[in-house]
């Protein structure tokens, strides 16, 4: 190890003297490969940081020089050594706590964030070297900080907002991926909440929701709203505030993404009540824009789009969630879904539209369009909403509700599995009420109410013996 501190202290003296040789380069990735071993990284002494980071040092020195005097004799080689000087940094953090907190204490994160703030500047110049020690200096804040508070805390210090800001608004994939696992690693609630008061902060929120919608396979980016963002109800709110709409549908879909994944474990989703409160809100205020979908064959519509959403997450979080169960009794939104259901219902009649039940399934609308199963799931919100809640059973019924969804229990192609829906829907309103039980009971029976869509199946209906049957017809020619 001490040959190790004489070479890399020749590097550090000859740098001083501006002597940026290409020898020196290849002395670092020599120690750059021993520091894949975890005995070389477990015996480093302090000595041979503090070489290290002279000769950072001195690099950001020389880049800074050719930013302030465009000196340009010895700057592709600086960023080949300054990228080289990331490598064996970043090795030397594996797995070594001790490591972590030599170069924290000699004051690598200050230097690394100072060289990260300039080296996207030279890019025009230089793009390949500049790019390459770019990207080493991020993944070594990110080996810095895996599992030690004291990296995080002080990689934060130095980067939010602005660094934070620019990684992600780099034009390198691999960069803002790098940087996007350096903000996972070190936010955690108290951060998340230092993102709502400081200035820049809600900005880096928005950037995130632009980047899941950028690049939807950056799972960093994605992990950073579902596991931090959606946590705290202030910070969504303000996000979906400054979002455009394209922008909130992404966000929507995250939610949504969310409360899938904890329906199918026991873990409790991380979603807050009060976030909740506030999409329930916006659905309530919103919910009628979907009626424009029947007049807007080009299904663009992106008000209409975030109301199906919206209508997803809540169906979602009503589905057996305790924790968001107590949306059965939240304002009006009972008497919300059964008034829109009373819309689309009528909306589908007056005219052929997506909202018009189709039994040919030759000519239903592509499963495309944004509102296929709209209607079948504003049934399945206004079941949910009815289980075990006898005030919302009556409410359905004061609402003339359940001969809208009886009228329902057919088979639609716009709507798949409505009819299922349709008669999850009727038990949960009938079970244990006596008095809608009795509405049920007092209809009479008159055969079909539309046997249109099973003739043009090939099927009729007879009835014998006070029985329903059903018999296969020769269609005509």
């Amino acid at each position: 190890m001490s040959e190790l501190v004489v070479k890399l202290n020749k590097v550090a003296e000859s740098l001083k003297l501006g002597d940026f040789d290409q020898n020196n380069a290849v002395i670092l990735q020599n120690v750059t490969k021993s520091f894949r071993e975890p005995n070389c990284r477990a015996s480093a002494v302090k000595a041979v940081f503090q070489s290290l980071l002279q000769i950072l040092s001195r690099s950001f020195d020389e880049i800074h020089a050719f930013y302030r005097d465009d000196n340009r004799r010895s700057l592709d080689t600086c960023l080949q050594l300054t990228a080289e000087c990331f490598r064996c940094q970043r090795n030397a953090c594996v797995q070594c706590a001790r490591n972590q907190c030599l170069m924290r204490d000699l004051g690598f994160i200050d230097v690394t964030t100072r060289i990260l703030q300039l080296l996207p500047r030279l890019q025009l110049v230089q793009t390949d070297s500049a790019l390459e020690a770019f990207r080493c200096g991020i993944q070594f804040l990110g080996n810095l900080a895996v599992g030690n508070q004291d990296c995080k805390d002080d990689i934060w210090k130095h980067t939010f907002p602005d660094t934070f800001l620019n990684l992600l608004d780099h034009s390198d994939e691999k960069a803002v991926a790098y940087g996007s696992m350096v903000l996972f690693t070190c936010l955690n609630g108290e951060k998340v909440g230092e993102m709502l008061v400081i200035e820049g902060g809600q900005e880096l929120a928005v950037r995130l929701i632009r980047l899941c919608r950028k690049q939807p396979e950056l799972d960093w980016a994605v992990l950073i709203v579902t596991q931090h963002f959606l946590k705290c109800a202030e910070l969504v709110e303000k996000m979906y505030a400054k979002l455009n709409n394209q922008e909130r549908i992404t966000l929507l879909e995250l939610i949504t993404a969310e409360l899938g994944e904890a329906g199918v474990g026991t873990q409790e989703s991380a979603v807050p009540v009060r976030l909740a409160e506030f999409l329930a809100t916006c659905f309530q205020d919103k919910c009628k824009v979907v009626l424009t979908l029947a007049s807007d064959s080009s299904a663009a519509n992106e008000e209409a789009l975030i109301v199906i959403r919206l209508l997803d997450i809540l169906c979602e979080m009503t589905s057996d969630q305790k924790k968001f169960m107590f949306l059965q009794s939240f304002s009006e939104l009972l008497k919300t879904t059964v008034e829109l259901l009373k819309e689309v219902h009528l909306t589908g009649k007056e005219s052929k539209n997506i909202f018009t039940p189709t039994h040919n399934f030759s000519e239903m609308e592509t499963v495309s369009h944004p509102a296929v199963g709209f209607k079948a799931r504003l049934i399945r919100l206004i079941g949910n909403l009815c289980h075990n809640n006898k005030e919302n059973q009556n409410k359905v019924r004061e609402l003339d509700g359940i001969a809208l969804i009886l009228d329902s229990c057919s088979i639609d192609g716009n709507n798949p599995f409505i009819n299922q829906w349709a008669v999850f829907a009727v038990r949960n309103v009938l079970e244990q009420n006596k008095q809608n039980q009795e509405i049920l009971m007092a209809m009479e029976r008159r055969g079909v109410a539309d046997e249109s869509a099973l003739r043009e199946m090939g099927f009729g209906v007879e009835e014998r013996d006070g029985q329903l049957l059903l018999k296969p017809i020769k269609k005509e020619t």
